[in-house]
């Protein structure tokens, strides 16, 4: 593998992780927010972590098209990830926060597969890393609005 497809697969790796970890964070704030809330955060914690875990499977698989096997065990995402798991309960608001905080860690991590993908002439990781800037300034925006 050369050092540029290397460099692409390791981002994506990053991108995977952080991806995986938000999707199980997510998943666990939609179990178990509560509040004046509830309805439209649970619905929209539901609608994020389902787009979620469709992503993680075209991470995965662009890895494998590159020739690198995809990680898969939460020791190899916790090695990789800059999203941190909660392992409590916050309240709605501080959830809120924390997925905001969440979403532009992923876009950073995907504007990172993007100038990797460049560097290395990878016009279809180049597309999967924008699509996810898009995906998640878009999710980080609907959340921030609950703050106002």
């Amino acid at each position: 593998m050369t050092k540029d497809r290397r460099a692409v697969v390791e981002a994506l790796e990053g991108l995977l992780a952080d991806s995986y970890t938000l999707y199980l964070k997510t998943h666990s704030y939609h179990w178990n927010v509560k509040g004046p809330m509830f309805t439209t955060l649970h619905t929209m914690f539901e609608t994020q972590y389902n787009e979620l875990a469709l992503a993680v499977d075209e991470i995965a698989e662009r890895i494998r098209a590159l020739g690198a096997p995809a990680p898969g065990s939460y020791t190899q995402f916790a090695q990789r990830a800059k999203v941190k798991e909660d392992t409590g309960v916050p309240p709605a608001t501080a959830m809120i926060e924390n997925l905001v905080a969440d979403m532009d860690t992923v876009v950073a991590t995907a504007r990172a597969v993007v100038r990797a993908a460049e560097a290395a002439g990878d016009d279809a990781s180049v597309d999967l890393g924008v699509r996810r800037i898009d995906v998640h300034e878009k999710a980080a925006w609907m959340l921030r609005s609950h703050l106002e």
